[in-house]
């Protein structure tokens, strides 16, 4: 995947700086083996404090915990409605820390998901287990690959800071046209809820949907992302219809 053009050390202010450095193993672009460093923090969620371990380094870039995280979790508070009853899928979950909180303090039904990883999977295992929660489902999916699960059940999904990635757009669109466009609900009857978007206005959405944190730092770069999915692929419908995407 492409790296952020922006430093993550820099956007960490407010955590504690304890950190708790674990060695694990991972192979180097030369096939070398190479320690793997970890961080511990304490970081502030609505209402709760979460202990999330993340890589000081990894070649991914999928375990760090982005300033998008805290904002999104601040929206989905407000806009508790469009998780209640529902199955959820987080794309991109990075270090799980979003998922946790979501079904610390909602006990939502929520899967995670990132790059087919095991040391990404692994480590939300860890950081489940260091906040007193049950390790939560995980799929390790790679963005345009095919999916595991042929028929997708979730009826929301959702994601932050995704969309750093401008090359992984079009793999991204696949992943999330399929998961639209092949959806069979689980368990409850369809309804539609209203939510508030960016402008404080209420719209109503109804499952399948997509809900996205747009970073504001990476807001320009998001245009793209959300006109390949409205224009084409066999999600498109489904995402006209219920994409919600919160920017700050």
């Amino acid at each position: 995947m492409e790296a952020a053009l922006f430093s993550a050390a820099s956007l960490f202010h407010g955590a504690d700086d304890s950190d708790d450095d674990r060695d694990e193993m991972q192979l180097g672009a030369e096939g070398e083996e190479q320690a793997l460093e970890y961080e511990e923090r304490s970081h502030e969620f609505p209402g709760m404090k979460l202990t999330v371990r993340e890589f000081s380094c990894h070649e991914l870039n999928g375990n760090l915990l982005w300033p998008g995280t805290f904002s999104f979790a601040t929206w989905l508070v407000k806009n508790r409605s469009i998780l209640d009853g529902r199955r959820v899928l987080e794309l991109g979950s990075g270090t799980g820390a979003l998922a946790i909180f979501l079904r610390k303090a909602f006990g939502v039904d929520i899967t995670t998901s990132d790059y087919d990883d095991k040391e990404i999977e692994d480590n939300i295992a860890y950081n489940c287990r260091a906040n007193d929660l049950d390790v939560l489902p995980h799929i390790r999916h790679t963005w345009g690959d095919a999916f595991l699960v042929p028929i997708p059940d979730w009826d929301i999904v959702i994601a932050s800071d995704i969309l750093l990635y401008v090359k992984q757009y079009d793999s991204l669109v696949k992943t999330v046209s399929f998961l639209l466009s092949e959806y069979k609900q689980k368990g409850h009857k369809a309804d539609c809820i209203t939510i508030t978007d960016k402008s404080g206005t209420q719209v109503p959405a109804r499952s399948p949907m997509f809900s996205d944190e747009l970073a504001q730092k990476n807001r320009q770069g998001s245009i793209p992302f959300l006109h390949r999915m409205q224009e084409g692929g066999p999600g498109s419908a489904a995402f006209g219809r219920s994409c919600v995407s919160h920017q700050q």
